[in-house]
């Protein structure tokens, strides 16, 4: 194994942090990292180097991905809730995010505002990894395409339908088909558009808005979607549960994409609301590959921002 040299810190904010040749890069790289686990080969370049998890918003597959990802390369992890770190309450994010970028070598956070998150990142000496704000969720997606790859091969050129809000993985989404060459039919119900201002598209080119998602899916080499009600929008539950009432993919959907559409959701889902049972538990539904892939490219995420380039 030989390395390049040593590259400056750079931050895993939102997709757009990299670029195209880079996601190359990180998509092999989880392929062999994924192909050495599989077949149980060690596989340890971050002996001695810590990750710090924050998680101001809870999680099951975030922490689970990124703690035994980081153990199987060999390094540590240090793992703090909102209790512990309480970021800008209990002190300014930006002293915190001097204190832990001193006795840490990557730092991963979960929480509300991008704010919190770019404020943190401008005041830390190592990489900061976004696990999810309320406006992107980038490693989520990094995962969804990795997953796609593997099942399809390239993602370029191939057409994405998004089902329902126009939250954070929309945004992504949008932001990954601008970068990567596809395009996303997008359909939300009104009032729960995608603002493209927050995305950050440079053009309407690759993508598609539909009013009706059965038509957002016509043609849809890949159908996805999440939960009506994310993370810190419970008091609208009931409210978004009639206004998506037709955004539930369903068979129908499936049925008007290409045969071998894959279906896929970042889980956790609400069978019989976002999606049918028929679908997500269905042989188009690739949700549990993608679940695993969330571990497989953020190893190769944490290898790439602190040892730049690996060739094997």
């Amino acid at each position: 194994m030989s390395l390049s040299a040593p590259v400056p810190v750079r931050h895993y904010l939102q997709f757009t942090d990299l670029t195209a040749d880079e996601y190359t890069h990180l998509f092999a790289r989880a392929t062999e990292i994924k192909r050495k686990f599989k077949a149980y080969e060690k596989y340890r370049p971050l002996v001695d180097r810590t990750l710090a998890m924050i998680f101001e918003k809870a999680s099951t597959r975030t922490r689970v991905s990124f703690e035994a990802g980081m153990y199987q390369l060999g390094g540590s992890v240090v793992h703090l809730t909102t209790g512990d770190s309480q970021l800008g309450r209990s002190e300014p994010i930006e002293d915190s995010a001097r204190v832990i970028s001193r006795m840490t070598d990557l730092v991963m956070i979960r929480t509300y505002g991008q704010d919190k998150i770019v404020r943190f990142a401008s005041h830390s000496r190592v990489p900061v990894i976004n696990g999810l704000t309320n406006e992107f969720h980038p490693c989520q997606i990094l995962a969804d395409i990795f997953t796609y790859i593997e099942r399809r091969d390239s993602i370029q050129g191939k057409t994405v339908a998004w089902v329902g809000d126009g939250n954070n993985m929309a945004n992504t989404w949008l932001q990954a088909a601008e970068l990567l060459g596809f395009t996303v039919h997008l359909s939300t119900p009104s009032g729960y558009e995608v603002d493209q201002a927050v995305a950050g598209l440079r053009s309407a080119d690759s993508y598609k808005i539909f009013k009706d998602p059965e038509d957002a899916c016509r043609g849809a080499d890949l159908v996805t979607t999440d939960v009506w009600t994310s993370m810190g929008y419970e008091a609208e539950n009931e409210a978004r549960k009639k206004a998506f009432a037709d955004w539930c993919v369903d068979e129908a959907m499936m049925q008007v994409a290409k045969p071998d559409a894959l279906f896929m959701h970042c889980l956790p889902a609400h069978r019989g609301e976002e999606v049918s049972a028929e679908v997500i538990d269905g042989p188009q539904s690739v949700v549990w590959d993608e679940a695993e892939n969330r571990m497989h490219v953020q190893k190769a995420l944490m290898e790439f921002l602190l040892l730049g380039r690996v060739e094997a």
